[in-house]
């Protein structure tokens, strides 16, 4: 019996190692910004794409590696991610340009895009019991959220002791460990190899991405009214328009658009994408304010982050059982309201801000972010049979990931259009809170109880 349990124990802990490093990479890699800048060059510019070369992969791949997942076994497709994470990532630490690097990374996104869908399959399979598999998945999104709280803490350690190439070096021993416990304990799902794939619905998609995200990167450099910006935002709305028309007509759609006709989903989706624009602006903001204007070292601006990320560890649990005694509506619209309200405190910050307003307004974004994830997730599956869950799920991460890439194109945006960074990141607060605003009036209105 003791055996079974750490056998058990251990198979939680290598599937929630997957999680982890996805979204580890994403909080260590906010920290080393200006290091990567000082080291390869490129400006903001080259900053967007080194963390957008990973969300826009990552974004536009979950719903085809969601398929994958049931199409070729779980376990197979979660190895799969494993290694390219692990090879990608130790490559990562030997590139020599800002090009190689962004290349890698959008290679990390393919990785990143296989480990999540596939690490909650295999959950759900191993913990087939409703009441196992809640505890199971409280402990996996525990674990996960570790990586909020720690990875800029330990990625600025990171980077001011041995260099920003060390950071991704730390996801080389965990995806060691999370491959020798999967293939050792983890038991394949029962694959359909009949299963159709909607490629050209993933063709569509991931071009409208990468052109969306392409053209507000690109636009302030080059020119909103450029030919190349033009020709940018012409291809994203045509591809967006044939994803849609292809959704409606192929017979298994990898989006099914019936289910945003149920409202909790659709405003689901997009409270979704809102709140995660408001976080990544805010993660790749506030690292280069904290280092360039305050002149904090990577180490410093890890642990000045530390009221913002630490309520993103354990505050989901909270949530979790508000939801259950309220409902969805007043916890997800609190906390865009108090996302909001901090990205507003942020607005007026200097040089010489006292740290004890940006202290207050980030335990603000954190609580907001953690009242707001739990509850948009909880409304969006408990409206969709179960039958759908995992379809919905997916949706929800593909929207959310699409949101954090938004949210670092526009920001780069609006800093390489104004003249000072401090102006840029003034107004660039300023657009986070009417966004974050805005959305929470919409779910507060439109949501159900």
């Amino acid at each position: 019996m003791e055996r079974e349990k750490l056998s058990r124990a251990l198979l939680l802990l290598g599937l929630s190692l997957g999680y982890f490093m996805v979204l580890l990479d994403t909080t260590v890699v906010s920290v080393a910004l200006p290091a990567i800048h000082n080291d390869l060059g490129g400006g903001i510019i080259g900053l967007q794409w080194t963390v957008n070369a990973y969300t826009i992969v990552f974004a536009g791949l979950l719903l085809l590696m969601g398929s994958l997942a049931d199409k070729l076994g779980a376990k197979r497709v979660y190895i799969a991610g494993l290694l390219i994470f692990l090879v990608a990532s130790a490559i990562s630490a030997f590139v020599t340009s800002l090009a190689g690097l962004i290349l890698i990374r959008a290679v990390l996104g393919i990785g990143g895009a296989a480990l999540l869908p596939a690490s909650l399959t295999l959950l759900s399979h191993a913990y087939p019991a409703s009441a196992e598999r809640a505890r199971a998945l409280g402990i996996w999104a525990a674990v996960t959220g570790l990586s909020m709280a720690g990875g800029p803490v330990v990625g600025g350690i990171f980077v001011d002791m041995l260099g920003w190439r060390s950071i991704f070096l730390l996801n080389v021993p965990l995806a060691l460990i999370s491959l020798a416990i999967t293939i050792l304990l983890v038991r394949e799902t029962d694959r359909n190899p009949g299963k159709s794939l909607d490629l050209a619905g993933q063709i569509t998609i991931f071009t409208a991405i990468t052109a969306w995200s392409f053209g507000l990167m690109e636009g302030g450099a080059i020119g909103w009214s450029s030919p190349v910006i033009l020709a940018a935002f012409g291809i994203a709305l045509a591809a967006s328009l044939s994803f849609l028309f292809i959704e409606t007509k192929v017979a298994a759609p990898m989006l099914p658009l019936h289910l945003f006709r149920r409202r909790n989903v659709s405003v689901g989706m997009l409270a979704g994408m809102a709140i995660n624009i408001g976080l990544s602006g805010i993660l790749f903001l506030l690292p280069l304010y904290f280092q360039q204007v305050r002149g904090f070292s990577a180490h410093l601006t890890g642990l000045a982050l530390l009221p913002m990320t630490i309520p993103l560890a354990f505050n989901p649990i909270v949530t979790g059982r508000i939801v259950g005694r309220i409902g969805a509506r007043l916890p997800m619209s609190a906390g865009l309201f108090l996302t909001g309200l901090g990205a507003w405190m942020q607005a007026s910050s200097n040089s010489d801000t006292s740290y004890a307003l940006t202290l207050a307004s980030l335990l603000l974004i954190g609580f907001g972010v953690s009242f707001t994830i739990p509850s948009l997730m909880a409304a969006v599956l408990s409206s969709v049979s179960n039958e759908q869950t995992g379809t919905a799920s997916g949706a929800l991460n593909a929207f959310r990931q699409l949101g954090a890439t938004i949210g670092v194109a526009m920001i780069g945006s609006l800093l390489s259009a104004s003249q000072s960074f401090l102006l840029g990141m003034h107004v660039s607060f300023v657009v986070l809170t009417v966004i974050l605003l805005g959305i929470g009036i919409v779910t507060f209105t439109c949501i159900d109880k």
